[in-house]
């Protein structure tokens, strides 16, 4: 009879201990984070793809798109659409604060996750963009580039390269009220390999303004 609740004391501290991550306060919505984490640290992926169930990235993925994915939600600063440029599906932010006549910034993002994961819906690399182009009083284009194991090398690159390709086009540009020497190139981890390529590749093209500037973080 004592058995049963010692196992159940057991199972709970074991649960606590995978679920349970301290977070900082500012963090929305805790619990989800939280649990992605339970599921990843468990080694979900792995142990369906050893069973051949799923490949490994498949099941990361549904769990990041099933709790961090979310739809544009524009505001009065910023004005957030989903669109596809040149085919490649793109996450475009524009400030709302601006004067009458007055060409923009403009910022290519290109997200992490090893080419594999992410999302540039994602609630982190929206909030991301989002904040970017309220601060900069200019326009956010979030690349939804393909991933791997479906897209492989060099899939990743050309879908970057071409959505890139596109929006530096002088319409498109002037459709954004951007203007053409004050666009950069940006991404983190894998996304800042991809725009440490596209910007060199856009340096050297004939047909379109280069970015003015790259950066990348790890």
């Amino acid at each position: 009879m004592r058995t049963a609740p010692a196992l159940l004391f057991l199972l709970t501290a074991v649960l606590a201990y995978y679920v349970y991550i301290p977070l900082p306060n500012t963090v929305s919505e805790p619990w989800k984070l939280r649990v992605v984490d339970a599921l990843l640290a468990q080694d979900t992926g792995n142990l369906a793809h050893d069973l051949g169930l799923s490949h490994r990235i498949y099941v990361l993925n549904f769990a990041v798109n099933r709790f961090e994915v979310q739809g544009p939600r524009s505001s009065k600063a910023v004005l957030v659409t989903d669109t596809a440029f040149a085919g490649v599906q793109v996450r475009v932010f524009e400030s709302t604060r601006r004067k009458e006549g007055e060409l923009k910034r403009a910022v290519i993002y290109l997200h992490g996750g090893g080419w594999a994961l992410g999302s540039a819906r994602m609630r982190s690399y929206d909030s991301l963009c989002r904040r970017m182009a309220e601060d900069l009083k200019g326009v956010v284009v979030s690349i939804d580039y393909r991933l791997a194991p479906e897209a492989r090398f060099p899939e990743q690159y050309n879908d970057a390269l071409r959505a890139s390709r596109y929006f530096l086009q002088p319409r498109v540009l002037a459709r954004y009220s951007v203007e053409p020497s004050r666009v950069g190139v940006s991404g983190d981890s894998a996304g800042g390999n991809l725009a440490a390529a596209v910007a060199q590749f856009r340096r050297c093209s004939t047909h379109g303004p280069p970015p003015c500037w790259q950066s990348a973080t790890s």
